[in-house]
């Protein structure tokens, strides 16, 4: 089964409206080679970590998604209201998330750098709901994303609702990335 296809499943992560790629991953925090495996995970200690607790950002009770002394989540999926991923249009921000476990996130609209950074890099799959969702669901809910369905499960709260097809994007999401899928087409020489 193709990637863009496979059923994620996990708790979700609710964030709010206008979530910016600073709040994602601070200017501070940048300091970390992607390349190098050991600094790499920093990334995912501190990705989320410049959201502020009191607004509409953190879900209640100020849970941070990776824990102080973590470099990974036990959330794998990010509900986030309009807008998610405004900001600047550094790639460090769907990276981090993607360090930090996170395979998905869904949100009624998207910044468009963000989305295209998410595809292109092969780092999280942007899914665009009809609805906000972050109203209706809960940090902490088992979410089951159903791509082709259209579908998101709340498992938690038994309710569903529909996500859009990810349309032209969906053959550089199963290839891992837009690299990857221009190798699968020959547009990139394949070194062996």
């Amino acid at each position: 089964m193709s990637k863009q296809n496979q059923t994620i499943k996990g708790k979700a992560f609710v964030l709010g409206k206008n979530i910016d790629t600073d709040q994602i991953i601070p200017a501070e925090h940048l300091v970390y080679s992607l390349d190098d495996p050991e600094e790499r995970k920093f990334y995912g200690r501190h990705a989320l970590s410049g959201v502020p607790d009191k607004q509409s950002g953190l879900p209640q009770g100020n849970i941070p998604l990776v824990d102080d002394d973590q470099f990974e989540s036990e959330f794998s999926i990010i509900v986030g209201g309009p807008n998610f991923g405004c900001g600047s249009s550094r790639e460090h921000a769907p990276a981090s998330l993607d360090i930090a476990g996170v395979e998905a996130i869904i949100a009624p609209t998207f910044a468009r750098i963000f989305y295209r950074n998410s595809v292109d890099g092969g780092f999280v799959i942007p899914y665009e709901s009809l609805q906000d969702l972050s109203q209706e669901v809960k940090t902490g809910d088992q979410i089951e994303i159903h791509p082709e369905k259209q579908t998101v499960i709340n498992i938690t709260q038994n309710t569903s609702y529909e996500i859009r097809p990810l349309g032209s994007v969906a053959n550089i999401v199963n290839a891992g990335g837009i690299f990857e899928f221009a190798r699968k087409e020959g547009m990139i020489d394949v070194k062996n």
